[in-house]
């Protein structure tokens, strides 16, 4: 169930999608195994300095550097060009943003052709880029997977945990231009938010504190997403919550606690929206549609998203399954009682 409520996303240039994210690591080392075993991405490159993952034909997509903490570092959100960077630039300053202009050193190693660097009001280090590097060679993965789901819709999305939603959805809202798709109330406060096609790249759950919930990377293959399933099952305390979908996105996905404890949701079949005519929601019915038993959080926040889940079962709630062409075959129908309801309809 969902109830409509109003976008308020800037006029003007904006943001074009969740380009890169870079990562803060004690034990950088660890991520080499996580990052093409279970994720299935390429580490492209490997040094004393960064750990430097591919996910297609861009030169990087994850970045994760040794440091005295583990959780996020920075976010590469892509811009169309140089003008529409300076215009948002420009708008951020105009709002008493501080923003920096990137120096050459800095554009190379991000493997863009420029940059600003921004704080948001939860502290989180924002780059806005343009004209990112495409690699040479072929996207080889680091286990059998039919790849990523990346192009116009980016490498994902990234949710955050902030002190209070308020201040932190207006920033993105407001000066950076991303559209609200959907928000809840219950188990937990969240707001969705959408740059693209994806149906949100960034997400703000208010808890009292600030950091990296999680990113979700999302695979043309349901298939890809069950091995990946079986493969996190095999370590202890590797699936945070289990194999579900949920009522927004229509995503069918686990999540896997990363080497720096925060997530990395891994998913398939991701609903597209259209940002022109995309009309935000308040969303009633829960988090996830069935599945998705969390480990953590309050006993009574699994409590209630549970509570939740069972009760728009038991009201008939279901979704579409999302698929792209070549990935589904359609079955002839076989149950009468089924086929005559949806002649009906």
């Amino acid at each position: 169930m969902a109830r409509q409520a109003h976008s308020g996303a800037a006029e003007g240039p904006g943001i074009q999608a969740l380009g890169y994210v870079g990562i803060e690591a004690t034990s950088p080392a660890d991520w080499a195994g996580f990052g093409t075993g279970l994720l299935g991405l390429q580490l492209a490159e490997r040094s004393a300095a960064q750990l430097v993952f591919r996910m297609d034909d861009r030169r990087q997509r994850l970045v994760v550097t040794p440091g005295a903490r583990d959780g996020a570092r920075c976010f590469g959100w892509e811009v169309a060009d140089a003008a529409a960077l300076e215009a948002l630039a420009a708008r951020l300053e105009a709002a008493g943003v501080a923003v920096a202009r990137g120096d050459a050193a800095l554009a190379a190693q991000r493997r863009v052709a420029g940059l600003v660097v921004a704080a948001d009001p939860a502290g989180n280090r924002i780059e806005l880029v343009h004209g990112a590097e495409a690699a040479d060679a072929p996207f080889r993965p680091g286990r059998c997977i039919s790849g990523f789901r990346t192009g116009a819709l980016g490498m994902g999305h990234a949710v955050l945990t902030v002190e209070r939603a308020a201040p932190v959805l207006a920033f993105y809202r407001d000066l950076l231009g991303f559209g609200v798709s959907d928000y809840v109330t219950h188990p937990f406060t969240a707001w969705f938010l959408h740059v693209n096609g994806r149906h949100h790249s960034l997400a703000l759950i208010e808890t009292g504190s600030a950091g990296l919930h999680h990113l979700m990377l999302e695979l043309f293959s349901l298939d890809d997403v069950g091995q990946g399933y079986d493969l996190a099952q095999l370590e202890d305390g590797r699936v945070a919550t289990t194999l579900g979908r949920h009522t927004n996105d229509y995503m069918t996905s686990f999540y896997a606690r990363t080497p720096g404890g925060f997530l990395v949701e891994y998913g398939w079949g991701g609903r597209v929206v259209d940002p022109a005519r995309w009309q935000p929601v308040e969303m009633t019915s829960g988090p996830s549609l069935w599945g998705h038993e969390r480990s953590w959080g309050s006993p009574e926040m699994r409590a209630e998203a549970r509570r939740l889940k069972l009760q728009a079962a038991a009201a008939g709630e279901r979704a579409p399954v999302q698929v792209l062409p070549g990935n589904h075959a359609v079955m002839p129908g076989a149950c009468p009682w089924w086929d005559q309801l949806r002649a009906a309809e």
